[in-house]
C-alpha cells in the first residue's frame, strides 16, 4: 500500500507538496490529505499558528515521540527545507521531531522480540526504515545548520547529528559545531 509519489524526483522543498498525493497515503490519524496544510502552517512565519501545526504534525507523522507511519518518509524532505527557513518560527522544534523520527524502532525492536509479528506488521516495519533514510538523505544541511547564529538551533542540530551517528552510520565529516564549548 506504499503510493507512489509522482514525477521522478522526490520533492525536497515545500514548492513540491503538490507532487505528493497526500490523500492516498496514511499517517498515524487516517488520511495524510491534512499534511500539506500543516506543512504550510509551519512555513507561515506566525508563531502560534507554526506551534499549533507542529503539535498536529507530530501527532500525523510520529507520534508519541516513535510511532511512524506511511506519510511520515515523505514528509521529511518538507521539514529539512522547512527547517532551514530563517522565517520559520519553529526550527529547533523541527529538528527535534526529525531526531525522533532518526529514532524511531517501536515496531522493528518489537518484531525482533517476537519474529511472527514481522509477518503481521511488515508494513510498520518498512516504513520505520524509510523514514529514517529519509531523515538521513537530507542531512547534508547540518554544516549550514551549525553556523547558525541561534544557540538553540545549534544545539537542536548537534542533537540530532548525534542520534544520525547512531547505529544506522556514522556522521559525514564536517558535522563539528562552529560554537565554542
Amino acid at each position: 500500500m506504499n503510493a507512489p509519489i509522482r514525477n521522478d524526483q522526490p520533492p525536497a522543498t515545500l514548492g513540491d507538496v503538490t507532487r505528493v498525493p497526500w490523500r492516498e497515503i496514511k499517517d498515524t490519524t487516517g488520511s495524510a490529505a491534512a499534511i500539506p496544510y500543516l506543512l504550510a502552517a509551519l512555513a507561515s512565519g506566525d508563531a502560534g499558528a507554526a506551534h499549533t501545526a507542529l503539535a498536529g504534525l507530530r501527532n500525523r507523522i510520529c507520534r508519541h515521540g516513535f510511532l511512524v507511519d506511511q506519510a511520515t518518509a515523505v514528509t521529511v524532505p518538507f521539514l529539512w527545507d522547512l527547517a532551514q527557513r530563517p522565517q520559520v518560527t519553529c526550527r529547533a522544534q523541527i529538528l527535534h521531531l526529525l531526531r525522533n523520527i532518526a529514532g524511531a524502532r517501536q515496531w522493528e525492536t518489537t518484531a525482533a522480540a517476537y519474529p511472527k509479528l514481522r509477518h503481521r506488521h511488515g508494513d510498520h516495519i518498512a516504513w520505520e526504515h524509510a523514514a529514517r533514510r529519509a531523515v538521513r538523505a537530507h542531512s547534508d544541511a547540518i554544516p549550514r545548520l551549525l553556523s547558525e547564529p541561534d544557540a538553540e538551533l545549534v544545539d537542536a542540530t548537534e542533537e540530532l547529528a548525534t542520534a544520525l551517528a547512531a547505529p544506522e552510520g556514522g556522521s559525514p565529516a564536517g558535522w563539528s559545531s562552529t560554537r565554542s564549548p
